[in-house]
C-alpha cells in the first residue's frame, strides 16, 4: 500500500502523542513534513521541531486537521470531548478517519462526540512506539476494509498491531500499555538485585536488557512455552530452580496476575 501521500494530524503533543508522533517520523511509511501536530504547550511544538525540523507545529486543533488523511486524539480521556467539541464540524467524516488513543472513551461516546458515521479506529499503543516497538492494539467502527488496511499498515511499522473486539481493549491494554510499566519495574528490582550482590547499576542494567531481548528472541524463534525454556535451565538441585522457588513463596505469578487484574478497566 502506497502511502507516501498520506497526512496525519496528532491532536495532542503529550508523551503517548508524542512518541506517536516521533516514531512515524522516525519510519519510511509517512513522510515527516506530511504530519501535523497540535499542541496548546509551545514548549512540547518546538521539542518536535528539535527532533525534526519537518514536522509541520501548531496550536490550532482546526489548522492541524486541514487536509490530513487521519487525525490521531491524543489527548487525555477527559480532553476529548472538549476537543470534538472543537474540531467536530471541520472534519470531512467521508474522507477523513478518525484515531482515538483514549483509554476508556469507547466507539459509542466518540461517535457521539463527533458523528455516528464516522470511520473510527480506537488504538492503545504503548511507549515503545516511539522507537518502533510497541504493541498496538486495535479496534474498529464502520471502516471499511481498505481503511482497516491502511491503519494496520501504518501502525506496523511502529511495531506490532493486533485486531481485537471493543470488549477485550481493557484486557490488553493492562498487558501491553500498562504492561510495559510492569517490564521496568522488574528491570529496577533485577538491578537492584544486582547491586546487592556487588554489581555496578549500569553492567547489571545491561546485563538483564541483554538476558530479556535473549529470551524474547529465543521465545520468537523456537514457539516455545516459557516453562519448556524454564525446564531447560532447572537442574534438579540447582540454583535456577531455588531462585524461582523463593520467587513463588513470595508471590511472584501471584503478583503479576493481581497486579495485571487490577489494572484491567472493563
Amino acid at each position: 500500500m502506497d502511502t507516501t501521500s498520506i497526512r496525519v494530524a496528532v491532536v495532542g503533543g503529550g508523551n503517548m502523542g508524542g512518541a506517536i508522533v516521533r516514531g512515524m517520523a522516525s519510519g519510511n511509511l509517512i513522510k515527516p513534513d506530511h504530519i501535523t501536530v497540535s499542541d496548546i504547550n509551545e514548549t512540547n511544538l518546538l521539542l518536535f521541531k528539535d527532533f525534526d525540523p519537518a514536522i509541520r507545529t501548531t496550536r490550532s486543533n482546526t489548522e492541524a486537521i486541514e487536509n490530513a488523511d487521519v487525525v490521531v486524539i491524543a489527548v487525555k480521556p477527559w480532553l476529548v470531548g472538549v476537543v470534538a467539541e472543537e474540531i467536530r464540524k471541520k472534519i470531512n467524516y467521508k474522507k477523513q478517519i478518525l484515531v482515538s488513543i483514549a483509554a476508556g472513551v469507547d466507539f459509542k461516546a466518540l461517535a457521539s462526540q463527533f458523528h455516528d458515521e464516522a470511520a473510527i479506529f480506537r488504538i492503545i499503543p504503548n511507549t515503545a512506539i516511539e522507537v518502533l516497538q510497541s504493541v498496538s492494539v486495535v479496534s474498529s467502527y464502520k471502516a471499511t476494509q481498505q481503511q482497516e488496511e491502511l491503519i494496520k499498515a501504518i501502525f506496523s511499522e511502529l511495531g506490532k498491531v493486533f485486531f481485537v473486539p471493543e470488549n477485550q481493549l481493557g484486557a490488553f491494554t493492562s498487558l501491553s500499555s500498562c504492561g510495559i510499566a510492569y517490564a521496568f519495574r522488574y528491570i529496577r528490582a533485577a538491578m537492584e538485585g544486582g547491586v546487592e550482590m556487588g554489581i555496578y547499576p549500569s553492567v547489571a542494567k545491561a546485563v538483564i536488557l541483554q538476558t530479556l531481548r535473549g529470551a524474547v528472541e529465543l521465545l520468537e524463534s523456537t514457539g516455545t512455552h516459557p516453562e519448556s525454556e524454564i525446564d531447560k535451565v532447572t537442574t534438579p538441585g540447582g540454583i535456577t530452580i531455588k531462585g524461582l522457588n523463593e520467587m513463588e513463596a513470595h508471590g511472584f505469578t501471584n503478583a503479576v496476575i493481581k497486579g495485571l487484574k487490577a489494572s484491567h478497566s472493563k
